[in-house]
């Protein structure tokens, strides 16, 4: 691949594009003694603004139940907009699949962590995700819809 043939990728602005926090069942739930249990899901989104200049976001929500009750729900919508150059159908499909996400995790990471602890709870760490994998499953799955 020639010098000018290369991918470029450069970030151009990050920012929480939404939050929410709920603590349905506040002030009781702080006096209950079972262990919440953590459900965590992860969602990611992309598109064009301009040109080379493309919008990703990456959606964390973290539920924390105790039986059927809501201790809280935290829902972060982490986004960034990428200047992505010289980069087209798959090429461009997995900046934006596995890079843009990748950059954006550790600021949703943070965001939910401090949330979270505002809401009077302990901070709930969120392990490193591989989004590479997670677009490869992305990628079979939809292989695998087609040959259905």
């Amino acid at each position: 691949m020639s010098e000018e043939q290369q991918i470029t990728f450069s970030i151009q602005k990050l920012y929480v594009k939404d939050m929410s926090l709920e603590v349905p069942h506040g002030p009781s739930v702080f006096f209950e003694q079972s262990t919440p249990q953590i459900g965590i899901e992860l969602n990611t989104a992309a598109g064009g603004v301009t040109g080379d200049i493309y919008e990703s976001v990456l959606t964390v929500r973290v539920t924390a139940k105790a039986g059927e009750k809501v201790v809280f729900l935290v829902e972060v919508a982490q986004a960034g907009i990428f200047e992505i150059g010289n980069a087209a159908g798959d090429n461009l499909n997995g900046v934006l699949g596995v890079a843009c996400p990748t950059v954006l995790f550790p600021y949703a990471r943070e965001a939910v962590s401090a949330a979270i602890s505002r809401a009077g709870f302990p901070p709930v760490l969120l392990n490193p995700v591989n989004f590479e994998n997670l677009y490869a499953e992305q990628l079979k799955a939809q292989q695998e819809a087609k040959n259905d």
